[in-house]
């Protein structure tokens, strides 16, 4: 009996090594070397360090989740184990705040939408290594995220495995996930931090400030994050996902910061011994927002590039084409009568200054704004 095994492990021991041999000669006809697929220089099966699929700004085509299917069955390597049923939509909910569609469809440059199979190929061999084939491109998109979400790594927690070639009886019922979909995101008005930092141990985040008036995205600051970097749920339990705390760096923890804010920016600039109010433009720049562009992005005003530009608070920085044709005196409160409407702008407000009070004196006597007025006042 213990001859038997023996022989059976070199026989399997010899198989494994010629058709690792082969793998090895076909790889060396081909025009590829290390580092087509690994990125550092001694992968280890712990660390492959593999390439990662590129996705920025690759993708063009976008849908909103509910748009999208709400299940997809992946059957195509039913060899061995029974379908899977991606619950579609509830992951495009949970993408939408971090890579949205180009997380997965990170090569569809061009509707419609293609399947996985259009660019992986099913059988692993396949001329170019670089691409992975269909069964590594499933688990490189799926496993990090749920090994990280649920702890588990076996096949079986996403595969029913086929039993004598029968059927098994399903392990999930993916009809719960008909109609479903993924909890509201709470998004916070304000964040408070508690730090270690000597300059000031709590930073305020005003994220209405950031997402309201600087008109931030979800991925300008949450790209390629999972939810496993705020939640935490055991597969070994029913517990609901709860919140985890996470040691950073001080590389890390500033990296969303210094995109938008500069490097040298004084640190009690965020750091404080109170919580600090969100941004006012009237005590930052001295200058009230009035009721014409309270409401407005920052953008609107001092461009899309971050860090804003810094303007100052004349009309015509920004309004440098306004024409009798082009624009709605009655907007200002004031709407003009028949007389006035025909006139030029520069006619009561020399120069183009409409900083200054309008002048009457081009055509009246003794005539002076508000005193008299060249129309009527409105209720805007």
């Amino acid at each position: 009996m213990r001859t038997n095994i023996i022989a059976l492990s070199v026989i399997i021991f010899t198989y494994c090594m010629s058709a690792q041999q082969m793998r090895i000669e076909k790889h060396s006809k081909m025009n590829i070397d290390c580092k087509t697929c690994h990125t550092c220089d001694v992968p280890t099966k712990a660390d492959p360090c593999l390439t990662e699929c590129p996705r920025e700004k690759i993708a063009t085509v976008y849908q909103k989740p509910e748009q999208t299917p709400e299940l997809i069955k992946i059957n195509q390597l039913s060899d061995r184990y029974e379908p899977v049923y991606f619950s579609h939509k509830l992951h495009a909910q949970m993408a939408a705040i971090s890579d949205g569609c180009e997380n997965c469809h990170h090569h569809n440059t061009s509707g419609p939408i293609l399947k996985c199979n259009k660019c992986h190929e099913v059988s692993r061999q396949r001329e170019d290594v670089g691409i992975p084939d269909l069964k590594g491109a499933y688990h490189r998109q799926c496993m990090d995220c749920h090994r990280e979400w649920s702890h588990e790594t076996g096949c079986n927690s996403c595969h029913n495995l086929k039993t004598d070639g029968e059927k098994s009886s399903p392990k999930f019922d993916y009809k719960k996930y008909a109609g479903k979909d993924h909890p509201d995101v709470v998004v916070p008005s304000v964040i408070n931090y508690k730090t270690k930092s000597d300059r000031g141990e709590i930073v305020t985040f005003s994220h209405n400030d950031h997402t309201k008036s600087f008109g931030l995205k979800c991925t300008n600051c949450h790209k390629h994050e999972s939810c496993s970097k705020c939640h935490d749920v055991s597969h070994k339990t029913s517990e609901k996902p709860k919140e985890v705390k996470t040691e950073l760096s001080f590389e890390q923890q500033h990296k969303n910061c210094i995109n938008c804010h500069e490097k040298n920016e004084q640190c009690n600039r965020c750091h404080g011994r109170e919580n600090i109010e969100p941004f006012n433009h009237t005590k930052k720049t001295g200058w009230a927002l009035n009721r014409h562009h309270e409401k407005l992005a920052c953008s609107k005003c001092h461009g899309q590039k971050i860090p804003y530009k810094k303007i100052d608070n004349k009309c015509s920085s920004c309004h440098q084409a306004w024409n009798k044709e082009n624009f709605k005196h009655s907007i200002t409160g004031l709407q003009l009568d028949e007389t006035h409407i025909e006139l030029s702008c520069e006619d009561c407000h020399l120069e183009g200054n409409f900083e200054l009070k309008p002048s009457c004196n081009g055509c009246h006597e003794n005539f002076s704004y508000p005193n008299k007025k060249p129309g009527q006042l409105i209720r805007n």
